[in-house]
């Protein structure tokens, strides 16, 4: 049963928030009667069984619930009849009113909300994560590389500059749409990552999560079908999402890139991210995103691991740097470079980035480090680095990788 609760939570945890928050106002509320609709589940349909719209029942439970707690906390008459009058109505549907752009999805609301350009990137971000995808603090505190107290402070600051800013719950006019682009894309972008290499846990992949950040792109590249940056990112999505069938073997050890079978490697897929790479490349405005679908398309496209274009992913990884100062991007760089020009050119990459200490506590770090010194045949160096990686990796499927890998350097874990 708790299996098919989570299964919904993944679905509906979004859409429950954004109706209760439209409903009530307030944001915490909104949290925590979702919550306490899912608590009740694990009880009542463990008795009586999953209802056959388990999203409505959920919803309903939920936006009971508020109604109760706003009911207890009002003590004005004219509270109460407001009250009154929202028990009798059902929360109103989207589309066009007030000079606003007809929006086909809740969430997408939601999520424009939080990124007002009152809230600093981060707090747009994280706050979305949270409240849109029902991301935990701690997972979100990993995918930003901070401890998960201060990604909590971050929230509550966020929650409180909506509320007493008296930000709207709305999708904003045309004119105003450009301003939240970046931090719904960066929404999306980090909410795939958490779906596509999970943060903590048993599981790598979590495919409600990519399927839920496909789904959203699609969504904001329908709504904003000139937007080359959201093109790039629906592209790197689907790039990426196509390979997932065979990253993981049949006992759930995760698979390298080099090693995976292309046969499983979904098509379809790889045709329509290239397809969706295209028309954003048309466009004539690169970013990021479109940098980074261009690698993963070098990837997708190439029929074996050895016809891979690794000098041509080497100078898409430094165009990328040149928009974001990101470690982890620099990380990437010395990996294509070590397959282009040999390990030890990536070393070098590596052993500057240690030294800095930008990547301290993030297990890929000494994990590429490893590889490459395993590669130059310092296994003894290569052994040592496996193990700091295993100390800071996050997921089972992470620590069984590297527990092999410490094992081919000649060295039990």
């Amino acid at each position: 049963m708790s299996r098919a609760v989570e299964a919904v939570y993944a679905d509906e945890w979004g859409r429950i928030v954004a109706t209760l928050i439209r409903l009530t106002g307030d944001w915490d509320l909104a949290e925590e009667c979702a919550q306490e609709a899912f608590a009740q589940a694990l009880q009542v349909w463990r008795r009586d069984g999953v209802p056959s719209r388990p999203g409505a029942w959920l919803t309903t439970t939920a936006r009971n619930r508020a109604l109760d707690r706003l009911r207890r906390r009002a003590t004005e008459s004219a509270k109460l009849r407001e009250v009154a009058r929202m028990a009798q109505i059902e929360p109103p549907p989207l589309g066009p009113g007030d000079g606003e752009p007809a929006i086909p999805d809740e969430r997408l609301e939601l999520m424009f909300t939080c990124c007002h350009p009152a809230l600093s990137t981060d707090a747009q971000v994280a706050l979305t994560l949270r409240t849109l995808a029902g991301l935990s603090t701690a997972e979100i505190a990993r995918a930003f590389l901070v401890s998960e107290h201060t990604m909590g402070q971050r929230l509550f600051r966020a929650k409180n500059k909506i509320k007493n800013a008296g930000i709207p719950f709305r999708v904003p006019p045309d004119h105003l749409l450009p301003e939240r682009t970046a931090a719904v894309l960066a929404v999306l972008y980090l909410l795939f990552n958490e779906g596509y290499s999970a943060s903590s846990g048993a599981d790598l992949v979590r495919g409600q999560l990519t399927g839920e950040a496909i789904r959203l792109a699609r969504t904001l590249v329908a709504l904003m079908p000139d937007e080359p940056e959201a093109l790039g990112l629906l592209a790197l999505m689907l790039l990426h999402d196509a390979r997932s069938a065979a990253r993981l073997d049949g006992a759930g050890d995760f698979v390298p890139l080099e090693e995976q079978d292309r046969s499983v490697w979904h098509r379809a897929e790889i045709d329509e991210g290239v397809a969706v790479l295209d028309r954003a490349l048309r466009r004539l405005s690169p970013g990021p995103y479109q940098v980074q679908a261009a690698i993963a398309a070098c990837h997708a496209t190439a029929a074996r691991a050895a016809d891979t274009d690794w000098a041509q992913i080497a100078l898409l990884y430094r165009q990328l740097a040149a928009w974001s100062a990101n470690p982890v991007v620099e990380l990437n760089r010395a990996v294509a470079v070590a397959m282009a020009d040999g390990p030890a050119a990536g070393l070098s990459i590596v052993d500057e980035l240690s030294e800095s200490g930008a990547l301290a506590g993030y297990h890929l770090l000494p994990a590429t480090r490893a590889d490459l010194l395993r590669r130059l045949g310092r296994t003894a160096e290569a052994a040592a680095q496996y193990r700091a990686a295993l100390d800071l990796a996050t997921t089972d499927t992470e620590r069984r990788y590297l527990r092999r890998r410490l094992a081919e350097a000649g060295t039990d874990p």
